[in-house]
């Protein structure tokens, strides 16, 4: 294999754990983290989009969003996160991991305020640029779930990157939480600033018009941490992985890495002949490829799959489902 002759990537496999890591730790960590929040958080505001802008006078119960839209405000996220995974993930391999991770980013930023500032105040107008947005942030979340991660197995070194990538991917469930503390954080500020008499003593007043702050405020939040971490990720140097291997640049994948490994690594001689073997360039598609990664891809892939089947619905639709579970909004037969 090209990792185990080329010196730079094996300076990387051995190095101990230094700064570095838990630098690259952060910032990719950071990036699980704002997806997370960004997916998520919509779940915690349905409710309320329904109860601003779904609201009846003549009903015994607050308003709620139709089926179609709840599954269309929920889902959209998620359907551009599948196609971003696989056009970003593709162009992460043309361009680099560093080159597009900062385009992910930018999308991520831009698209979680404009879905915030949705347009109008009529249900049908900001529902629907609400889905616009939030597919296109989906579609720039797709793009940052692979490179992160991507980018932190390939600054690890072989001791500790197992773990290394589990730390990345924990910053999911930080993002999860921290998407319902800005929830109940600005909610309770509102209540405290806006208060209203519940539904049961006076319909028309029970949500008052600053309400739509609410959710607008949390939902653009989700911009803070990625704007933060955007410098610090274009800071970082392209991985020497992709740089030596993918665009076999042996010179500037070493002076790379003696900058981040704080030694002097030295070229190798044969360096370049290692890189362009034909027998270690090999196609997605390819035999060779199939028959080296086919079955721990399988594998992976496969309980990947079903696990967020779990996974996302579960926090996509824990409003529904969870006060179910009690029986306290069972319907009656």
């Amino acid at each position: 294999m090209a990792e185990q002759q080329l010196g730079v990537l094996k300076a990387l496999d051995v190095a101990k754990t230094q700064l570095y890591h838990f630098t690259a730790i952060v910032i990719a960590g950071m990036g699980f983290f704002t997806d997370a929040y960004d997916l998520f958080c919509v779940s915690l505001v349905t409710k309320l989009l329904g109860r601003l802008y779904y609201f009846n006078p003549l009903s015994e119960k607050p308003g709620s969003l139709p089926p179609h839209v709840a599954a269309a405000v929920n889902g959209v996220a998620l359907c551009g996160t599948l196609a971003g995974q696989l056009f970003f993930g593709w162009l992460g391999d043309k361009l680099g991991r560093k080159k597009v991770y900062g385009i992910t980013l930018i999308m991520m930023i831009v698209c979680s305020v404009a879905s915030g500032l949705s347009f109008g105040n009529k249900a049908k107008g900001v529902m629907t640029t609400l889905c616009f947005f939030r597919f296109w942030l989906g579609f720039g979340i797709g793009g940052d779930y692979p490179l992160s991660a991507t980018i932190m197995s390939e600054y690890a070194n072989k001791k500790t990157r197992g773990a290394f990538i589990a730390a990345v991917f924990a910053m999911q469930g930080v993002g999860i939480l921290a998407g319902g503390f800005v929830a109940l954080a600005v909610s309770s500020i509102f209540d405290k600033k806006f208060p209203a008499p519940t539904y049961a003593v006076n319909r028309a007043l029970s949500t008052p018009p600053q309400a739509d702050y609410i959710w607008r405020i949390i939902v653009m939040f989700g911009a803070l941490p990625a704007a933060l971490t955007y410098y610090w990720r274009m800071k970082m140097p392209e991985t020497a992985r992709y740089t030596a291997l993918v665009a076999k640049n042996i010179k500037q994948a070493t002076q790379d890495m003696s900058k981040v490994l704080q030694v002097e690594l030295e070229m190798e001689e044969r360096a370049e002949d290692i890189v362009k073997d034909p027998r270690l360039n090999y196609g997605l598609f390819s035999k060779e490829f199939a028959k080296r990664h086919g079955l721990p891809l399988l594998g992976c892939t496969s309980t990947w799959f079903l696990l967020d089947i779990a996974f996302y619905s579960q926090n996509l639709f824990q409003k529904i489902s969870f006060p179910l579970l009690d029986g306290s909004q069972r319907q009656q037969p």
